[in-house]
């Protein structure tokens, strides 16, 4: 699976306004449809966010929310593991933040992060990296065998927006709280970011990954919010029955 650089020729000639039009009828729906998923109790839904530094993770999120209601809605941004999670296996940190029946839960980055970031900076051996790929594969199994579904996207921007995207954070001021100078040194190496990501699409795609253009943020929002309707819409959803003894014939 290759991670292209920019944007497929077909969209381009989307038509900006009919997309958004068709964006906020999708975004209605998912809203009703997670409430309703919230009160039956029975599924939850995963969402993994990855992508370079100025991907567009929190702006997609928040779009993609608009319509939700906050109850059931859990949002895990993960950072560099604190000493206390270093104290832990890799996935102990991942795995108590996990939607609960009924929930929706976004992850801004995730267990992935476990891999990448060890793979490009050599801090663990090749063996410990493998080992890494297959226990990732038996935890998203694990979450399926609970009626969680788990939707993966990578935010595909290219370099040319991304670095106009990394400026931006330090011309304006409303956003230099977003600036690290560390994303210039990753920016360094990006094309062996991008050899990793490939090995984690090929390795870990029993649940298949989607390849978002990002490089238009009302195109990435139209792409992501169609899946996860697909997926609320392929539940089996209904509104509970009436639990009470005072009304019960």
């Amino acid at each position: 699976m290759m991670i292209l650089s920019g944007h497929p020729s077909f969209i381009q000639e989307w038509d900006k306004e009919k997309i958004r039009k068709r964006t906020k009828e999708i975004l209605e729906e998912i809203g009703g449809l997670q409430y309703q998923m919230y009160a039956q109790q029975r599924y939850s839904l995963l969402i993994v966010f990855q992508g370079l530094d100025a991907s567009g993770k929190d702006g997609l999120t928040r779009g993609l929310l608009e319509y939700c209601n906050p109850v059931g809605i859990k949002i895990k941004s993960f950072k560099k593991p604190c000493p206390e999670e270093y104290a832990h296996d890799f996935l102990w940190r991942i795995h108590k933040e996990t939607p609960a029946k009924g929930d929706i839960q976004i992850f801004i980055r995730s267990h992935y992060e476990d891999i990448l970031v060890p793979s490009v900076e050599g801090f663990l051996p090749e063996e410990l990296i493998e080992q890494r790929f297959r226990l990732i594969n038996d935890f998203e199994r694990l979450l399926l065998h609970n009626d969680t579904r788990v939707l993966k996207f990578y935010l595909n921007v290219s370099p040319e927006v991304q670095k106009e995207r990394l400026m931006d954070r330090v011309r304006m001021q409303k956003k230099h709280w977003k600036h690290k100078d560390g994303d210039w040194e990753t920016r360094i190496k990006l094309q062996d970011y991008l050899k990793v990501y490939e090995r984690i699409f090929n390795e870990c795609g029993e649940i298949p990954w989607h390849i978002v253009p990002s490089d238009k943020n009302w195109q990435k929002l139209y792409f992501v919010a169609e899946e996860v309707l697909k997926t609320l819409r392929s539940l089996d959803l209904k509104w509970p029955e009436l639990d009470s003894e005072l009304f019960r014939q």
